[in-house]
């Protein structure tokens, strides 16, 4: 919580003013951060300043392993965060590889799961490093990306956190993730809890145990419709302890994952929190 708090005075007290072209409003900005979560001993990162909606990141992630393209298959699992994108992003909405309502196109889970190859063949990027680190084996490579500037005119958005990049030491799993691009008061908190959450589910069904995830993110910002409420809100309440993040011990496969999983395999114990306050989303 200590980290997450610092970089929002960070960017209220040193962030430059930005023109952004997609959203057309001005954001505070500074460039990389580092972030830590100690997923071994289950410190999980919720924000405690105001309430956060933990299912929804849980859910998003899951939606991710799976490769859903559709924002209705998000909302089925317990999250709405992709029906603007898919929906309202004008830009899309006149795409031509739009395939109707709530479809995203070849955005994150899908190159995950399905990176194309000139020669038309597919990749499953997670199964690769699934398989590896249940056999002990870390080839330096095990190495999961949603970045792929060959499609990105195929989907709704391109990706703000990238890739992920799991490094085993003995039997100790760690993940490094990387993140363009940042809205602070709103994505950090879905971001950082699909971090913790995905070296967690990786270590649980790989057979290793968790140690620490590296979150590295390049540029984060605060809209300017949110300053204020960053700043004379949230940054003024004091923080609560970190919650506990339990996962149901049943799931051991990633076929577990991509078939029988829902929101009721994970439970947050001793989460307390602020009020809710309401940032404004920028699509």
């Amino acid at each position: 919580m200590k980290q997450y708090l610092d970089l929002c005075r960070r960017i209220v007290e040193q962030g430059h003013w930005i023109e952004n072209e997609r959203t057309g409003k001005r954001c505070l900005t500074v460039i990389n951060a580092d972030l830590e979560y100690q997923v071994g001993e289950n410190q999980f990162p919720l924000i405690t300043t105001r309430k956060s909606y933990w299912k929804a990141a849980i859910a998003e992630i899951i939606g991710y392993i799976r490769g859903y393209d559709n924002a209705a298959d998000f909302r089925k699992l317990g999250t709405k965060t992709w029906d603007a994108n898919a929906n309202l992003n004008e830009v899309w909405l006149n795409n031509p590889y739009r395939k109707g309502e709530d479809d995203m196109g070849r955005v994150y889970g899908v190159q995950g799961r399905d990176w194309k190859t000139p020669e038309g063949k597919s990749i499953d990027q997670l199964t690769k490093i699934v398989e590896n680190l249940k056999s002990g084996n870390d080839d330096r490579g095990e190495i999961l990306t949603f970045y792929n500037p060959g499609e990105f005119h195929m989907g709704c958005l391109r990706p703000c956190m990238h890739t992920h990049n799991f490094s085993l030491l003995g039997d100790t799993l760690y993940l490094t993730s990387y993140q363009r691009s940042c809205d602070v008061p709103l994505g950090l908190n879905f971001n950082q809890i699909q971090v913790f959450v995905f070296l967690a589910l990786m270590a649980q069904i790989t057979g290793n145990k968790a140690g620490i995830a590296y979150h590295k993110i390049v540029n984060a910002h605060i809209y300017e419709d949110q300053l204020e409420l960053m700043r004379d809100v949230q940054l003024k309440r004091e923080p609560f302890d970190p919650p506990k993040l339990n996962i149901n011990p049943d799931i051991k496969t990633l076929k577990d994952l991509e078939t029988w999983v829902t929101m009721d395999d994970f439970e947050v114990v001793g989460y307390q929190h602020h009020e809710p306050i309401q940032y404004p989303f920028s699509v």
